[in-house]
């Protein structure tokens, strides 16, 4: 028998929904509830692999875990990949079906909707409570007729919303009631209540604002949440969220040894959860470098990251300079990564005959890496295993990319894959490579590693365990500021 499911849908995007619906999912499983995620439609190029082969957003493989379940593609059925300001790659149960502009898919989406419901029958069949995920935000009247990520969704398949708003963005009373305004009659009529989250200092504060709210709406407060900290440890969904979430300095007072490490945030950077480890750390501070900023000159490493558009990115690139800020880096005997895209942007050339990701054609990479990358289908999806090829330091990843490396650096790879496969290229001296696997810094020996190079020892000993620690704490956070037991009973 399908589960009973609700949807948390919000005022507008970034407003917390992804991290609620991990702690409520993992609230409701030390309940000992089973429990499934689900998100009709999501926009992100933070992907993960499923256990079931395709790619999801990386935001429903955080609410699987939280839920201890496998993530599947059938959690996230709709994915769409953005590579420009106004076109997206268009991935349908885990697999990739071509490309759009952002008016041709909103002509597609009525054709997409009996997909999506099909993977909602395939979830609730696993579970007995399902807690649904809208995107973006409920109140986007002028989409709400090919609408499949939130009210339409909810009523194809009458699920009980729960409208989020966030009051440190400030407005959120406005947003609240506005939404109330804006939306259909039979859509407001599926509102079984509302939630204020990231409410900073004394709660009580915003007592008569709830009840202001509830009598405007006609809509149930349901919870106040406090602001929770240690989201920072769990990956973000969004790059949008990138720079605040990330340490911007040492603390105040501290002067011990730290590596310093710097990302060049690029406009389509993908996969930034890499990231998330290595910022974690106490003996490390990670800078994302915004357009305008130089690469600091002190960092010990910069580390280029994944990308859904690896020649526009190169472009920005150099735009900024940041390819002169490289080259003097390494010539100050600096380190450099890059990852997947960042891999690529590393070499000699990059060819696109297909025009996979823009007009067909051969750019000049940063000739870091004496390799060349053609981008061509199929793409690659799966999970990896491997050790590096220097000193046989084991890890686990996944690999999502379009392209094959190949050069005299590539004879010198940086790994060895569990399969067979080598993945990556040194430069002859080691201080420049490069790799297509995610995800490695999260295997705990080869963070350590790392970071031993530049002098100073990983604090983190279980990276796993952090994250699983953090989503206990974020479920009892609900636990005190959530009604749940409402919730469960709203359900249907």
């Amino acid at each position: 028998m399908p589960g009973k499911a609700i949807m948390l849908q919000g005022t507008g995007s970034n407003v917390g929904k992804s991290v609620l619906a991990a702690g409520l999912l993992r609230a409701l499983a030390n309940r000992g509830h089973a429990v499934c995620p689900f998100k009709p439609q999501n926009m992100s190029n933070n992907a993960a692999v499923a256990a079931d082969g395709g790619e999801i957003g990386r935001a429903q493989a955080l609410q699987a875990r939280a839920a201890r379940v496998a993530p599947s593609v059938h959690m996230n059925p709709v994915l769409l990949k953005p590579s420009s300001d106004v076109g997206a790659q268009i991935v349908v149960q885990g697999r990739v079906e071509g490309a759009a502009r952002a008016r041709e898919f909103q002509d597609a989406k009525r054709g997409l909707m009996p997909r999506v419901l099909e993977s909602f029958g395939r979830v609730s069949e696993t579970a007995d409570f399902v807690v649904v995920e809208g995107a973006g935000s409920a109140s986007e009247t002028n989409l709400r007729k090919a609408d499949i990520a939130n009210m339409g969704f909810a009523a194809a398949a009458d699920i009980p919303v729960v409208l989020i708003g966030d009051i440190d963005r400030g407005g959120v009373i406005a947003a609240l009631v506005g939404t109330r305004a804006v939306v259909a009659p039979s859509d407001s009529a599926l509102v079984v209540g509302f939630v204020v989250n990231k409410m900073r200092g004394d709660p009580a504060l915003f007592e008569d604002g709830m009840a202001d709210i509830a009598a405007r709406t006609g809509w149930p407060a349901l919870g106040l949440v406090p602001f929770f900290d240690r989201v920072r440890l769990l990956p973000a969904e969004d790059a949008y969220d990138l720079s605040e979430r990330r340490p911007q300095g040492p603390p105040p007072g501290r002067r011990d040894r730290r590596a310093r490490i710097a990302v060049p945030h690029l406009p389509r950077i993908a996969n930034f959860d890499d990231l998330d480890p290595l910022s974690a750390e106490p003996s490390v501070d990670l800078t994302m470098i915004e357009r305008g900023m130089p690469l600091p000159a002190d960092a010990d490493l910069v580390i280029l990251p994944g990308s859904k558009a690896t020649v526009a990115d190169l472009t920005a690139l150099r735009e900024e300079g940041w390819d002169i800020d490289i080259l003097a880096h390494r010539r100050r005997g600096g380190r450099v990564l890059g990852v997947c895209g960042g891999f690529q942007m590393l070499g000699r050339t990059i060819s696109d005959p297909q025009g996979l990701e823009g007009p067909p054609g051969t750019v000049a990479g940063l000739g870091f890496l004496e390799v060349d990358t053609v981008l061509a289908d199929p793409k690659t999806v799966r999970e990896v295993a491997g050790e590096t090829v220097r000193g046989g330091v084991g890890f686990s990843g996944y690999e999502i990319h379009m392209g094959r490396t190949s050069g005299p650096d590539a004879e010198r790879p940086l790994h060895r894959l569990a399969d067979g496969r080598t993945d990556g290229a040194q430069s002859i001296d080691g201080r420049v490579a490069g790799s297509y696997v995610h995800g490695i810094f999260a295997s705990d020996r080869y963070r350590a590693e790392w970071l031993r190079a530049f002098g100073v020892e990983a604090g983190i000993g279980d990276h796993d365990g952090l994250v699983d620690r953090t989503l206990d704490e974020l479920a009892d956070h609900l636990e005190t500021h959530l009604d749940i037991d409402r919730l469960i009973s709203l359900a249907r």
